[in-house]
């Protein structure tokens, strides 16, 4: 995995984008790592909270390396880098487990984009945020129009856009984007992980559904995934399979609860 490691312990599983040397600017490489990394922990029923953070102690992300996508064409560019990197952004958006990013630094463009996809920020008190995008002739295309304008006021995100402004730790915590200020963002999400291991999961995955389908994320999926849930939960599931398999007609339960019950 090119730049991108992952660590777990216990039921708390760490991301961290490695890559200091660039400020963890993010290369294809890393792309398709993140990519890889989220598909295996959205499957691991042992992984409960996932923490991404940055490497060194300068930045989280200093967006898109420039070097992955400044010769290519226009569709390259439309149609496999924005693309991509939409694809692995929605799939850390939806993940089924709760995510946190420890901010340890800046995050500039794509990495903006990238901790907006996570549930909750931490960030130092020396971290700042910023789209520069236009600076060098593009825009923010990885949900940075999108996803952002439901977490920051538009005034704010016109200020980053279209302004190159920058937001420090205090205002985004002001603004509601961070949701705390820690010395040390990474000890801080630890903690934040560790004391919601006492929650059911369950409910935290079906709360995660919920509130990510109210803000926009994927809400036919998150529909189609409740109602599945309670279907199948019904006694009507298990006798139809049973009949199915007996090669009989079914004998479906009269009127009941949602959940079977009488």
């Amino acid at each position: 995995m090119s730049d991108v490691t992952l660590s777990v312990g216990g039921s708390i599983a760490e991301l961290t984008l490695d890559n200091p040397r660039k400020l963890n600017a993010l290369n294809s490489g890393m792309i398709a790592s993140l990519r890889a990394h989220l598909e295996q922990l959205d499957k691991d029923p042992g992984v409960r909270t996932v923490i991404l953070t940055g490497g060194g102690d300068k930045a989280f992300c200093a967006g898109a390396d420039i070097d992955s996508w400044g010769e290519m064409s226009a569709s390259e560019f439309a149609g496999t880098w924005v693309r991509e990197g939409n694809r692995v952004f929605d799939l850390l958006a939806r993940l089924t487990k709760p995510t946190i990013a420890a901010l340890n630094g800046f995050a500039l463009g794509g990495g903006l984009e990238l901790c907006a996809a996570c549930d909750i920020r931490i960030a130092h008190p020396d971290a700042f945020f910023a789209l520069p995008e236009a600076s060098i002739g593009v825009a923010p295309c990885w949900s940075g129009t999108q996803r952002l304008a439901k977490l920051l006021p538009v005034p704010v995100l016109r200020e980053l856009a279209l302004f190159g402004r920058r937001v420090g730790a205090e205002r985004a915590r002001q603004l509601g984007f961070i949701a705390e200020i820690s010395e040390n963002p990474l000890s801080a999400a630890r903690k934040i992980a560790a004391d919601a291991t006492s929650n059911s999961q369950h409910a935290v995955e079906i709360a995660k559904s919920m509130i990510g389908a109210a803000a926009g994320e994927d809400p036919a999926g998150a529909i189609d995934m409740l109602a599945g849930g309670v279907i199948a939960a019904h006694p009507d599931k298990g006798e139809g399979v049973a009949a199915f398999k007996g090669k009989r007609q079914p004998k479906f339960a009269g009127p009941t609860g949602p959940l079977g019950d009488a």
